[in-house]
C-alpha cells in the first residue's frame, strides 16, 4: 500500500500553532527549575564528558541535584572521574548510581568501585569505543550534561570563550547528537553566537551556574614532563628506536600519551625533528603546550585536537585554524576512518606488561583502578608503530609480568617495549626488529628483559585471581569483552 492510500483526505486538515516561548527561551534559572522539566526518572542513563579534569565541578552538582529528589538505579555514561568527583562514593552505596561506564577513573570513586561499593556493574571502554556505542544506539542516554564554558541563549556551545575554558568539547560530542535530551550547564552566557562547537539544534536546555570549575584543573600530575633522569633516558632511546625505522621524516604523524616519560617523547622527538630539518604531517590526540610550540615552530602542519592537556594548548585552539578540533568519534571510533588510523607513532605507558605484551593501564599492581585505556587502545591499534615507555620497576613493583591484572590493551597491538635496561620487540613485528638491526640498535626478548627485572627485584608472587568477585569488565573498542576486573 502507498503511503498517501493511508490517509484520508475527507477530513478538514488542522494545524496547531506552535508556542513559541517553548523553545525559544532554553535558558533556565537554576538546577532545580531544571529539574522540574526533565523528568528523569529511576533507572536511565546520564552522561558528563571530562574535559574540566580534576577541576570540574558540573558532575557533583547534578548529581546532588539528583540524589535530593531520591533517583535511584541511575546508570552514569562518564568519559572519565577524576579525584574531584570524591561526593559521588556516597552515591555508589545508597544506591543513586547502579552502573558505571566510563574510559577511565582515579581516586576516591575508583577506590570505592574497586572495593565492591559499586552495586551493579562496572564497564571500561576506550575513547573511541565510547564514542562507537553511543552512535550505535548501544549506550542509549537519556540525558546528557554538557559542562559548556559559554553558550548563547539559543544553546550554541563554546569551549574556548567563558571563564573555564578548556578548549575543546570534543568526547561531549556524540552525547550532543544522540542524547534524549542535552542540557548545557554554563557560567557565561554570550550575546551572540561564537566559536560554535556543539550547535544550537542539538540542545534543549541551558541552565547559568556560578562556575562550571576550575581551569587550572585542567592541569594535572600525570600532564607534566619527567625531570627523572632515567625517565629522561627512556625518552632518548624511545627516539633512536623510532629513528631506526625510518619514520621519523617529512609527513610524520604522531601522538603521545600524557605520561611524564612519554611527554619526554614528544620533546625529545621535536628536537631530533628541529636538527634535522623534519616537518611532520600532523600531532594529534589530547594535546599539551609541548605539541602546540611544535606546531608553530613549523615541526607539524596541523594539530587534530579531542581534549587540551593545559590551558596554552586551550588558547592555541581558538587562536590557530591549524589546531582544529575533532570529535571523539572521528579521533578514534574504530568504524569511521579515525584518525588515529593515519599515525606512523603513538608513544603510551604501562602500569604492567605481560609476556603476550599485553599492556594494563587500568589497575595497580594491588588490583585497585587508578586509570583506564583513554585512547590506549584507540592509537596502539591504528598506528603503524605502537611503542610503550616505561621505568622496568618503581621501587620493587614490576613492570613485567607473567600475566597483567586487567589486559587494557591486547598484545596483537603492542609493537615495542622500551624500558631503561633495553628493548624488547614484539616478535610478531619481525619488519622492526629488521630495522633496528640495520640501524645497529640492540633489542632483545621481553622474556630476556624480565629476567633482568628479576635479577634486580626477585621474582613476585603470582597475582590471585580466583574467588574474587567479578565488578566489571574491560571492553575492547569494538564492544567485545577482553577481561574481568575484580574486587580487591
Amino acid at each position: 500500500m502507498h503511503f498517501c492510500d493511508e490517509i484520508d483526505f475527507t477530513k478538514e486538515p488542522s494545524f496547531r500553532s506552535p508556542d513559541k516561548t517553548e523553545k525559544e527561551n532554553k535558558v533556565l534559572e537554576s538546577l532545580d527549575q531544571l529539574f522540574e522539566v526533565l523528568q528523569l526518572k529511576d533507572g536511565d542513563t546520564i552522561s558528563f564528558h571530562h574535559h574540566l579534569r580534576n577541576g570540574d565541578f558540573v558532575v557533583n552538582k547534578v548529581m546532588e541535584e539528583i540524589h535530593k529528589r531520591n533517583i535511584k538505579g541511575l546508570t552514569l555514561a562518564i568519559s572519565s572521574i577524576f579525584p574531584c568527583h570524591s561526593p559521588l562514593v556516597a552515591y555508589l552505596e545508597d544506591g543513586t548510581i547502579l552502573h558505571v561506564i566510563t574510559s577511565y577513573m582515579s581516586g576516591p570513586v575508583a577506590e570505592a568501585i574497586s572495593e565492591g561499593k559499586l552495586r551493579g556493574k562496572l564497564v571500561m571502554q576506550s575513547h573511541g569505543g565510547r564514542a562507537r556505542a553511543i552512535m550505535e544506539d548501544e549506550l542509549a542516554i537519556d540525558v546528557a550534561f554538557i559542562a559548556a564554558p559559554a553558550s548563547d541563549r539559543k544553546g550554541n556551545l563554546s569551549a574556548v570563550d567563558g571563564n573555564a575554558f578548556c578548549g575543546v568539547l570534543g568526547y561531549a560530542v556524540a552525547d550532543s547528537i544522540k542524547a534524549k535530551q542535552v542540557v548545557a550547564i554554563t557560567d557565561t552566557l554570550l550575546d551572540k553566537e561564537s566559536h560554535t562547537e556543539i550547535p544550537q539544534e542539538r540542545v534543549d536546555w541551558i541552565v547559568k551556574i556560578d562556575a562550571i570549575g576550575n581551569p587550572q584543573g585542567i592541569i594535572s600530575g600525570t600532564t607534566r614532563i619527567t625531570k627523572d633522569p632515567v625517565g629522561l633516558s627512556i625518552a632518548n632511546k624511545a627516539v633512536e628506536v623510532m629513528v631506526a625505522t625510518g619514520l621519523v621524516k617529512d609527513g610524520l604523524c604522531y601522538q603521545s600519551g600524557a605520561g611524564g616519560v612519554s611527554l619526554a617523547v614528544t620533546k625529545t622527538l621535536g628536537e631530533y625533528m628541529r636538527e634535522h630539518h623534519i616537518q611532520g604531517d600532523f600531532a594529534s590526540g589530547g594535546v599539551t603546550g609541548d605539541l602546540v610550540e611544535m606546531l608553530h615552530e613549523g615541526l607539524f602542519q596541523r594539530i587534530y585536537d579531542v581534549q587540551c592537556f593545559d590551558l596554552v594548548s586551550a588558547e592555541s585552539v581558538k587562536n590557530d585554524e591549524s589546531h582544529i578540533s575533532m570529535s571523539a568519534e572521528k579521533y578514534a571510533s574504530p568504524y569511521r576512518d579515525p584518525c588515529v588510523n593515519g599515525l606512523d607513532f603513538v608513544i603510551l605507558g604501562a602500569t604492567e606488561v605481560d609476556l603476550n605484551f599485553n599492556v594494563n593501564v587500568t589497575t595497580g599492581h594491588d588490583g585497585y583502578i587508578m586509570g583506564g585505556s583513554g585512547g590506549h587502545q584507540d592509537t596502539a591499534y591504528g598506528a603503524k608503530v605502537s611503542i610503550i615507555v616505561s621505568k622496568l620497576h618503581q621501587s620493587r613493583i614490576p613492570l613485567i609480568v607473567d600475566r597483567v591484572g586487567v589486559i587494557t590493551t591486547p598484545g596483537s597491538t603492542v609493537d615495542i617495549l622500551v624500558t631503561e635496561r633495553g628493548v624488547a620487540i614484539n616478535p610478531r613485528r619481525t619488519d622492526l626488529m629488521d630495522a633496528l638491526t640495520n640501524a645497529g640498535v640492540e633489542f632483545m626478548t621481553i622474556e630476556e628483559l624480565q629476567e633482568i627485572q628479576h635479577g634486580i627485584i626477585g621474582k613476585p608472587s603470582p597475582k590471585q585471581r580466583e574467588n574474587k568477585r567479578v565488578i566489571g569488565v574491560s571492553e575492547y573498542r569494538d564492544g567485545q569483552i577482553i577481561d574481568r576486573i575484580y574486587e580487591v
